[in-house]
């Protein structure tokens, strides 16, 4: 794994669609807004844009802890954007802040923290599992 560094960014951004809502997402009568969860995705492929260019191509990286606040909400139409930075690195743990925002305001907030792999070995362990599943 080579280094990635303390501040390392990365972001990612989204058109709020029909798709993205609350409403769509988990039950009618919540109102047409930008979901959490989707929120939540905007915000770990920001993380994972930061430290892509330090993955080689054996390795990939996993989302082990999401700690999320969902500050305001959004409406259909516009661009919410996820901004990740690297705040700490412990062997293979990478952990980050990121602030998702809409254009207008700060929507959302997290701490999150991804584990770098080993494309390979996990692909083994997973299938090992699924082995056991079929029994």
């Amino acid at each position: 794994m080579q280094a990635i560094p303390l501040g390392a960014q990365g972001t990612f951004s989204l058109v709020v669609t029909a798709e993205h809502l609350a409403n769509r997402f988990k039950d009618a009568m919540l109102p047409p807004v930008f979901a959490t969860p989707v929120m939540v995705m905007l915000m770990e492929n920001a993380a994972l844009n930061a430290i892509k260019p330090y993955l080689s191509s054996n390795e990939s990286c996993v989302g082990t802890r999401v700690d999320v606040t969902h500050l305001a909400a959004t409406p259909i139409g516009m661009t919410a954007t996820a901004s990740a930075v690297v705040t700490a690195v412990e062997g293979r743990k990478i952990e980050f802040q990121i602030e998702a925002y809409d254009g207008v305001e700060v929507i959302g907030k997290a701490h999150h923290e991804r584990m770098v792999i080993d494309r390979l070995k996990f692909g083994e362990r997973l299938q090992a599992k699924a082995d056991k599943v079929s029994l």
